[in-house]
């Protein structure tokens, strides 16, 4: 002061014969004309102080040729929109990445896919289904390739399937003889409207297809064809042989039928499910290795201090003489109730902010009414330490050391470790606290007090983003 440095240069080192010359070098601005005079600054070389000279700067303004350069009234003031944070773009790339995996999932999922051939044929009633298996009997050229076994193969499957899921549930495992004689057992019984000879037509051609199989038996081509049509018009008679089902029945049917897609459904919902939760603890597990876990459950939960370290912090002066201080919330003014042996002795202000049970901070300025001869600090960090125990602190642990501030401030900084009480309960928080003293003359302290919980991470990177950001100015400045 009263000139603003804008740069502070590397310190240039030249050897001069057997000595260095250490030269620092400082930009300096000042907008208005005069004479300025830079006061003596403080140069502190190990343990010995040092003060160089005064100087003495004049600011000339600048001769400006009208009739090159014209003069131009001085512009109004214009509203200029604040430039918004970027939060809409991670709004953008989380919905991109959420419409990708919704994408994806109804795609490979819950899209309604075209039916496959061998889905639209199960699909199909049993009779249809069996007269479809006979065409495709024919298409496969097994009698033009002799291969007979195969032939009588496939034709016995298509009569035992379709009797397995119309007749008799176990005509699929069942020996010829046992076939045939649960056939006569069902039509004596008078369960299947089916003829003799219908029977003796199937047990003919199943015999003769188990000599084939088993037996090596070789029948004629056209023996095997008419063995086929047979089989087609067997298909037939056991159809109108068959009652209709009852309306009990169909409604069984139904509710199978129904019950089949809400299980099919289910399974989507499980798998859709599966997948989101997958994604979701991959993602989870990917930022807890970049980042640390910690900081992720933070951040998805929500933690007080982090939310105010990542906030927007605002820089501003409070008191007189101002202390500059950069906070993540603008302090507001405190009522203080000053103790009796100092009514009327001493002005207290004091701005803050308090985030209740995890973090706390304070701006005070005292001012006596009558100038000293010399003020002790000590008195007044005790006396900061006393208000801490009349609100409750306990085991309270104090360290003192030297502090200054970047722009060359001197002061004492006390810290240390306690214990506060959790407001509204009887509990004890463990805690830590700085407390910031300077004596701005003879007659004004100035005290910076914040206190926060212990192993709170974002507290501690706060208090270190405050510290660094105090400063003061002396009263005559």
């Amino acid at each position: 002061m009263p000139l603003e440095m804008i740069d502070s240069y590397p310190i240039d080192t030249i050897k001069n014969k057997d000595k260095y010359n250490l030269i620092k070098k400082y930009g300096l601005t000042q907008f208005d004309s005069g004479t300025y005079t830079i006061p003596r600054q403080k140069i502190i070389i190990t343990d010995k102080t040092f003060l160089t000279d005064s100087l003495k700067v004049e600011v000339n303004t600048i001769v400006v040729d009208t009739t090159k350069q014209g003069l131009y009234d001085i512009k109004p003031i214009i509203e200029v929109k604040e430039i918004g944070s970027d939060w809409w773009k991670y709004l953008l790339y989380t919905l991109l990445a959420l419409a990708i995996i919704g994408g994806l999932l109804y795609w490979f999922i819950w899209r309604k896919k075209p039916l496959t051939e061998a889905e639209q044929i199960a699909l199909l009633p049993p009779y249809d289904r069996a007269k479809l298996a006979l065409k495709k009997l024919d298409e496969a050229h097994y009698l033009e390739n002799e291969a007979i076994k195969d032939y009588y193969s496939e034709l016995t499957f298509i009569i035992r399937k379709y009797l397995d899921e119309k007749v008799y549930d176990r005509a699929l495992e069942s020996t010829t003889d046992e076939l045939i004689s649960r056939l006569n057992l069902l039509k004596e019984g008078n369960q299947i409207d089916i003829s003799k000879e219908d029977i003796r037509n199937l047990e003919s051609i199943l015999k003769r297809a188990d000599l084939v199989k088993f037996a090596k038996s070789a029948p004629d081509i056209e023996l095997a064809k008419l063995d086929r049509n047979t089989i087609d018009i067997e298909i037939d008679h056991v159809k109108k042989a068959l009652p209709e089902p009852s309306e009990e029945e169909k409604l069984l049917d139904a509710k199978y039928k129904e019950a089949l897609e809400r299980k099919a459904k289910r399974k989507k919902i499980i798998l859709t499910v599966a997948i989101c939760v997958f994604l979701l603890l991959a993602t989870i597990t990917g930022f807890s290795i970049k980042y640390g876990f910690s900081y992720v459950k933070d951040t998805i939960i929500g933690h007080d201090t982090k939310e105010l370290l990542e906030g927007e912090w605002v820089t501003s002066e409070y008191g007189f003489p101002p202390i500059t201080i950069s906070t993540p919330e603008v302090l507001k003014r405190f009522e203080v109730t000053i103790p009796d042996d100092y009514q009327g002795k001493m002005k207290l202000t004091t701005f803050g902010f308090e985030k209740i049970g995890q973090f706390t901070l304070l701006v005070s300025t005292s001012t006596l009414a009558q100038a000293q001869d010399s003020l002790d600090i000590n008195n007044a960090i005790e006396g900061n330490l006393k208000t801490l125990e009349s609100q409750g602190a306990r085991n309270i642990l104090t360290q003192n050391d030297k502090f200054s501030t970047p722009n060359g401030a001197d002061g004492v900084k006390t810290s240390g470790t306690m214990q506060y009480p959790l407001p509204g309960t009887q509990n004890f928080i463990d805690g830590k606290y700085v407390l910031l003293s300077f004596v701005a003359n003879n007659q004004i302290i100035q005290q910076v007090t914040i206190a926060w919980r212990q192993n709170d991470v974002y507290a501690d990177d706060m208090v270190e983003r405050i510290l660094n950001s105090v400063e003061l100015k002396k009263a005559e400045e």
